[in-house]
This record gives C-alpha cells, sequence and structure tokens, in this order.
C-alpha cells in the first residue's frame, strides 16, 4: 500500500484515480487542482507517489514536477494526459516522470503503471 497525492485541476479525474487507487488498497494522502498547490502538499506529506496532470491553472504539472524533483530527487511521479500530447509526455520524463497514463483511464493501464513505479 502506499500513499499518493493525485493533481488535477478536473474534479472528476480525481475522484475517478482515488476510486481506482482505493480499491488497489492504496491511501490517497492529498487531492489538489493546481501545480502550486501540488508542490505544497508534496512537501507536506511526501508521498510514495504523485499522478499529476498536464494542464493546469497557476502552474502546470511540468513546473510542479521540475519544482518537486528538484527538492526531491527520490520522487515518484506518473503524469496524466489527454491523447495527442505526446510531446508533452517526452517533455514530463525527461523532466523525471518515472511513467505517463492517458486520459480516460483505464483502471488496468493505472494499476499496472503505479505498481511498475512503486517496485
Amino acid at each position: 500500500m502506499a500513499k499518493i497525492l493525485i493533481v488535477d485541476d478536473a474534479k472528476f479525474m480525481r475522484v475517478t484515480l482515488s476510486h481506482i487507487l482505493t480499491k488497489a488498497d492504496h491511501e490517497i494522502v492529498g487531492e489538489c487542482g493546481t501545480g502550486k498547490e501540488a508542490v505544497s502538499l508534496y512537501r507536506e506529506f511526501q508521498p510514495d507517489l504523485v499522478t499529476m496532470d498536464i494542464t493546469m491553472p497557476e502552474m502546470s504539472g511540468l513546473e510542479a514536477v521540475r519544482v518537486i524533483k528538484n527538492e526531491f530527487p527520490q520522487a515518484k511521479v506518473i503524469m496524466c494526459s489527454s491523447m495527442g500530447q505526446q510531446k508533452i509526455i517526452v517533455e514530463a520524463i525527461e523532466e523525471g516522470a518515472k511513467d505517463f497514463i492517458v486520459k480516460p483511464f483505464d483502471e488496468a493501464r493505472v494499476i499496472d503503471a503505479v505498481n511498475r513505479v512503486l517496485s
């Protein structure tokens, strides 16, 4: 069981991910909708894993990953993207993201990515 922070500006996406992850016996330590909040909550909870949306207000997921990885090099982040954002996904991996999952979420793919990143 891992402690996970869910970051997405769409509440529906956070609820969906939370449901998938709690069903797989993971603990959701926090949820937020901006990159700025993500950095703050990461500092507070230092979760085992973060699911991070790319496009958000105030600070993008890419910027948030950059800040988090700079302060916490061991941070494990899975990026969440909509179809057609391959260029941004590559950039996210270069910034230190460990994997990515595509929206709409496929439950098996989410669990597979989480298990792979945590192992």
